[in-house]
């Protein structure tokens, strides 16, 4: 998916947006007027991810200030008049602290019993800390993303070298490496890992394009892209080898404290001669008693262990919040490995507002409005309807928008992005822009993938995956406190219609900008060119960064006066555009204004292809 479809999507977003020099709405707009709707679109599906993403920030929060308690207060079970409490007996200590300490889950999505003010404080703590990084944009939040990007490959690296010296890490790692074959004919597999591929890049987000909208006319978009590319991989297998250390060092935990219950078990049965048997009489001896498991008796296998481990949430805060336990010097441990994901999860973050916000500033209505105080907006709203995630049913709504919300809909924005600029805009057309800014031409693999391949894949996961689902019907997973382990239960159908109305309402604004465009229903429309001049012309991050470096001192008065305030524009103007040089072009659209244009009414031509 990395090949096929990330990266040469990857090189359309970052492509386009330094072509043209605008943010979302504005590429699309420009492209074709009727396409004016993906950049909305991008938008909704943004804010909805935003939405979540930042509740998990809020509990690496929760769990890095408890990291400063020694011991760890999930290194064993509360007491209750001397007593264990028996929910943390049935289950670990470290799934006790997550599902009852951390998030007080409820047993369904249908019994939220109220918010938690522990988490609402951390909400409100994440949220204000991603508005003081992202107020004034690329300024800011560009000097944080080096912090967030360096320092987990510095606590990935402690990990690692600790994490290979533990028992059970080989069989973590053999685990990781054994294919299963079976699971490629599984829909859900492909559709997570196209997601993944989003999530890592920033694909469909928007946040890409507008990056690219900063660079200069001339970067070399080609080799960023193949750099960053080749960086991603190299951290996922990186990233991958820490993880599966640390998941063979549970499992080898999980195991031992087995054998530990079963032996005697098996003892007392006189299935085995002593107590203490050697681990291999113990399976040897389930291999020759057919019905073991009549004596209460469990097969204690390392691979079980390792198929059943925790994914998403529980992979950070059960299965390494367990490990860390285990190590010596466990808060230390504990501290740096929450700021990795604090770091991690911030610049992921970042990514994802950016884009949203630099569609919000394109909006010609809100060019009054002062950055910050957008900014404050969206984040304020984005924390009131956020606390939805901190009732009891919270992390079942998380799972929920995980699901629905960015998924489908990420796919659906991808696929019309690819097919906008290589079938619209034209493959020939865009490969020799990429040729003028770069001097580089995309060869083969570019045009195969960008005209077949990656269009057939997202189309065939987007299809396998709505079948999917309508033949399964979707879950999520719920903590039973009878049994101390998480349940798989069926969504509600009032919850199914709300996910259903949230794919619906992130692609909603495509249909809708393309049928008002086409009949020329929409009255009232926003200049998006405008709205780039005014982006640039009064946002901090841009300003400093654009400037005028692509033009010579005394040409913007002239050059706008000569061109843009005068009436006998000629209408093959985007014809004469193509043949001027990237620098000029760009200029025409974003270059700040000495002065005050003549205002023209917007003129809408529609074209039958």
């Amino acid at each position: 998916m990395l090949v096929l479809e990330g990266i040469p999507l990857f090189l359309i977003e970052l492509g386009i947006g330094q072509k043209m020099r605008l943010g979302s709405m504005g590429v699309w707009n420009n492209i074709h007027p009727w396409l004016g709707g993906i950049g909305l679109s991008s938008c909704v599906v943004t804010f909805f991810v935003a939405l979540y993403y930042n509740v998990i920030i809020t509990w690496v929060f929760f769990y890095l200030f408890n990291s400063l308690r020694s011991p760890l207060p999930w290194s064993e079970c509360p007491q209750v008049n001397g007593t264990a409490v028996p929910e943390c007996l049935r289950s670990s200590e470290t799934a006790y602290f997550w599902y009852r300490t951390t998030l007080d889950a409820s047993t369904s999505m249908e019994e939220p019993d109220g918010l938690r003010w522990w988490i609402v404080l951390c909400l409100l703590l994440a949220w204000v800390v991603v508005f003081f990084i992202t107020m004034k944009g690329i300024q800011s939040s560009g000097k944080v993303v080096y912090f967030t990007s360096m320092f987990p490959y510095m606590v990935l690296t402690i990990f690692l070298v600790r994490g290979l010296t533990l028992p059970g890490a080989s069989d973590g790692l053999i685990h990781l490496y054994t294919p299963k074959v079976e699971k490629l004919l599984n829909p859900d597999v492909w559709r997570e890992a196209a997601t993944q591929v989003f999530y890592s890049f920033g694909l469909a987000f928007g946040s890409l394009i507008a990056f690219g909208s900063y660079n200069p006319p001339k970067n070399n978009v080609v080799r960023d892209v193949i750099l960053v590319s080749v960086c991603n991989a190299f951290t996922a297998i990186y990233a991958s080898l820490v993880v599966f250390a640390i998941l063979g060092f549970k499992a080898h935990l999980n195991v031992q404290r087995c054998l530990g219950i079963n032996k005697p078990l098996a003892f007392t049965h006189r299935l085995l001669p002593d107590a203490n048997a050697t681990d291999a009489e113990y399976f040897a001896m389930l291999e020759g008693t057919a019905n073991y498991s009549d004596y209460g008796l469990q097969s204690c296998s390392m691979k079980q262990q390792l198929d059943e481990a925790a994914e998403g949430t529980g992979l950070a805060f059960i299965v390494f919040a367990q490990a860390i336990v285990e190590l010596p010097v466990a808060p230390f441990w504990s501290v740096i490995f929450f700021l990795m994901l604090l770091a991690l999860g911030i610049g992921s973050q970042i990514g994802i507002l950016e884009g949203m916000l630099c569609t919000i500033f394109d909006i010609d209505l809100l060019k009054r409005i002062r950055k910050e105080y957008i900014t404050a907006g969206v984040c304020l709203v984005c924390f009131l309807v956020g606390l939805l995630f901190t009732s009891g049913a919270g992390e079942y709504w998380l799972q929920l928008f995980d699901s629905f919300a960015g998924t489908v809909g990420l796919v659906i924005i991808a696929l019309l992005e690819m097919i906008a600029v290589i079938f619209i805009y034209g493959h020939e057309r865009f490969t020799q822009d990429i040729e003028d800014m770069t001097g580089y031409r995309p060869g083969w693999y570019w045009q195969i993938t960008w005209r077949f391949l990656a269009p057939v894949i997202m189309t065939g996961i987007l299809v396998s995956s709505v079948g999917y689902m309508i033949m399964n019907t979707p879950q999520y997973a719920a903590w039973n406190p009878e049994t101390g382990k998480v349940v798989k239960k069926d969504y509600p159908g009032w919850v199914l219609v709300i996910a259903i109305s949230m794919i619906v309402v992130g692609i909603l604004p495509i249909p809708l900008v393309f049928l008002l465009r086409r009949f020329q229903c929409l009255r009232f429309d926003i200049n998006i060119s405008q709205g780039a001049i005014r982006r640039i012309e009064t946002t901090v991050s841009t300003k400093e960064m654009m400037g005028d470096q692509d033009v010579p001192r005394g040409f913007k008065r002239h050059f706008y006066d000569d061109f843009l305030d005068t009436d006998d524009i000629d209408e093959d103007d985007d014809d004469d555009e193509d043949d001027m040089s990237p620098s000029t072009t760009n200029n025409r659209r974003l270059a700040p204004l000495p002065f005050s244009p003549k205002k023209k009414a917007f003129k809408m031509e529609v074209m039958d292809f």
